[in-house]
């Protein structure tokens, strides 16, 4: 049986509670992700920076600020003002399927792993669509083997 582990990015990009929003922007703009997760000084998950909750929080293309003062705003701006605490999370052991409906249940699109409070992963849908393309691959394999087989 499949689990949360087994399919986890362990090498996660994270940042404390009290990092800046323009931290955050930076780190998601370089790492090219849309989700952080947030630990405090100890390394314990604390909650999640989404890619929408910095839109959110941004001044309005409206208001026609320049990018210069947006930046400064999110410099003044702790991540913990911003971040969602009300996460769902999963352990490494949890089984993949439950992992899944946990994940269609909740709307942040990713998972926080956590053990022992501590944060060891995250599962995002990203993860769930590689996996149903490498079973697809595997299935269509399988397919034509039995095919081949037939018609021998």
């Amino acid at each position: 049986m499949l689990t949360t582990r087994d399919l986890m990015t362990e090498n996660l990009i994270a940042l404390r509670n009290d990092d800046s929003l323009l931290a955050a922007k930076q780190t998601m703009e370089e790492a090219r992700i849309r989700h952080l997760p947030i630990v405090d000084e100890a390394g314990a998950f604390v909650g999640l920076l989404t890619h929408r909750d910095l839109l959110a929080a941004s001044v309005s293309r409206l208001a026609d600020i320049d990018a210069t003062t947006q930046e400064e705003i999110y410099a003044g701006i702790p991540i913990s003002e911003v971040m969602r605490s009300d996460v769902a999370m999963v352990t490494p052991d949890l089984p993949l399927r439950q992992a899944a409906e946990v994940l269609l249940t909740q709307k942040y699109g990713c998972l926080p792993v956590v053990a022992c409070g501590k944060l060891v992963g995250i599962l995002t849908a990203s993860d769930f669509i590689r996996l149903s393309l490498e079973l697809m691959d595997a299935l269509e394999a399988s397919e034509r083997l039995e095919c081949a087989a037939a018609e021998a």
